[in-house]
């Protein structure tokens, strides 16, 4: 994911009436589709353009690859699609589409409840069952609420990494205080880096949360980038992969 998706994102911060802060509102479950265990985080808004409600972030325990995820919430009922490949993430999370975006084939359908979620996946003319259990939520949107361990599923990947963000309620507000790294193969925390944030400002720039960690490339290398609001549009830390030291550093 490049430059160009930062500086896109940042466009529709300005002209988002919510732009100051105060959008996330997100819950975080962990479950089953059929057999396969998954976690499961979901961010629902007024509106994300398009018509798109809700956006979110899943993976499969086995293999550890983040998804991501768009669709509408009525009541309790949500309908989500996934995002297929690149193209489609541009076309759909980034860019926008001009005209609304049809949900209604959208594969998985879920049912909210106050302590988990229930529904169905679809494929072809199969369906698996959905049996989700809610383990942790943020808000920002009125006074700053958090329940249980909240780790971000970020959408951000590399071939051998994914990232997870730690949000924390400190005496500044709601912010991500860690980013782990997971490691894809293991499934296990790698490194953890901290952030010492005296506004509270890391992980709370991008209106879908799971866009303040992004990656991108720079001379074949991938560099993670965290995004921090504040300072007008906000600002980044990049960090690249140091392979002598086996771990991720910030970008000099």
């Amino acid at each position: 994911m490049g430059r160009a998706f930062v500086a896109a994102f940042f466009c529709l911060l300005l002209l988002s009436q919510k732009a100051v802060a105060g959008w996330y509102h997100v819950e975080n479950y962990e479950g089953s589709i059929g057999r396969d265990p998954v976690h499961l985080s979901l961010q629902t808004y007024d509106s994300y353009g398009s018509g798109i409600t809700v956006e979110g972030s899943y993976f499969y325990d086995a293999r550890q690859s983040p998804i991501a995820l768009y669709g509408t919430v009525s009541g309790t009922r949500l309908s989500l699609c996934a995002i297929s490949d690149d193209q489609e993430f541009e076309r759909i999370m980034v860019m926008g589409s001009k005209t609304p975006v049809d949900t209604t084939n959208c594969p998985l359908s879920l049912d909210i409840g106050e302590s988990g979620a229930r529904g169905t996946w679809r494929k072809g003319a199969d369906k698996f069952p959905v049996t989700l259990k809610k383990v942790a939520s943020l808000d920002d949107t009125g006074e700053a609420k958090l329940d249980g361990t909240v780790e971000i599923p970020f959408w951000a990947e590399t071939a051998a990494d994914r990232f997870a963000g730690l949000y924390t309620n400190t005496g500044s507000g709601i912010c991500m205080t860690k980013m782990q790294v997971i490691k894809k193969t293991s499934g296990k925390v790698v490194q953890q880096i901290p952030f010492d944030d005296d506004g509270c400002d890391a992980g709370m720039l991008m209106t879908p949360i799971y866009m303040n960690v992004q990656k991108w490339v720079e001379r074949r290398k991938d560099i993670i980038s965290v995004n921090f609001r504040g300072g007008g549009n906000g600002h980044t830390m990049d960090y690249i992969f140091n392979r002598s030291a086996r771990k991720y550093q910030q970008k000099k």
